[in-house]
């Protein structure tokens, strides 16, 4: 059973009723009086759970951090270009990475109403260098992808995308008719594992994500071996754009 870590108690339940009311009313008129609420049910405990998260991440060999004034992604929504006009995210979410930084591959914690909390590692639409090397790794070896891809599954932790491409990307046409020709067109590579209320409301939801971490540990040593390899991109073969001109022999 996981154990539980010094400094952090556990989400007080004010944490998902707030989050279960703002599902409900995604507007300034509700969540401007409770934003105290935010902040000491939901931002504070969240800061105390990073800060348990990398010690306990390091004693199992885990190279994961973050700090706990900056992990945390911020609750108001971008909508200057979304079709969803809601302003406010129905969860917050903190992220600690190997360099500490919001960016990289990660593993991840998500806060929300009653039953949806989770934890999630990965490479969630990485930038299209790092998506490139990743493609590439699993042309370089598909066995080995897919031997990892078969393992998770087998934990209960399926790696899955939530976005997706109709055919390989230019460069990558040789994956046509692979074992990996799927997972070439794909976005992002995760694993989730849900996180009951219980779980969040104790002080052994520390153990529980780095129990998770551990057993997801397969799919971040794979991204970080693909981020890692210097070898050239695929050669992209530009065709013309009109047909060429007969032969004048």
């Amino acid at each position: 059973m996981p154990k539980a870590a010094a400094g952090f108690a556990g989400f007080p339940p004010g944490a998902l009723a707030f989050f279960a009311g703002l599902r409900e009313h995604n507007d300034p008129a509700w969540f401007k009086p409770r934003k105290p609420v935010y902040d000491s049910q939901v931002v504070a405990p969240l800061r105390e759970l990073i800060a348990a998260l990398g010690p306990a991440l390091d004693a199992a060999g885990l190279p994961l951090r973050g700090d706990p004034g900056r992990a945390i992604f911020r609750i108001y929504r971008d909508v200057r270009f979304a079709a969803d006009k809601r302003l406010y995210k129905t969860h917050a979410g903190a992220v600690l990475t190997r360099s500490g930084g919001k960016r990289d591959p990660a593993c991840s914690t998500s806060t929300s109403r009653p039953g949806e909390s989770m934890a999630a590692a990965g490479f969630w639409h990485p930038e299209p260098p790092l998506l490139t090397q990743l493609r590439r790794s699993m042309l370089d070896d598909p066995d080995g992808f897919l031997a990892m891809i078969e393992r998770l599954a087998g934990l209960g932790y399926p790696v899955s995308s939530d976005a997706k491409l109709s055919r390989p990307p230019r460069g990558f046409e040789a994956a046509k008719g692979s074992a990996v020709a799927d997972y070439v067109c794909w976005k992002s590579f995760t694993a989730h594992a849900p996180l009951t209320d219980a779980q969040m409301t104790s002080p052994g939801l520390v153990g529980r994500i780095v129990e998770f971490a551990l057993a997801t540990r397969p799919l971040l040593d794979w991204g970080w071996a693909a981020a890692e390899d210097n070898a050239p991109p695929p050669l992209t073969l530009r065709m013309p754009t009109r047909p060429l001109p007969r032969p004048d022999f």
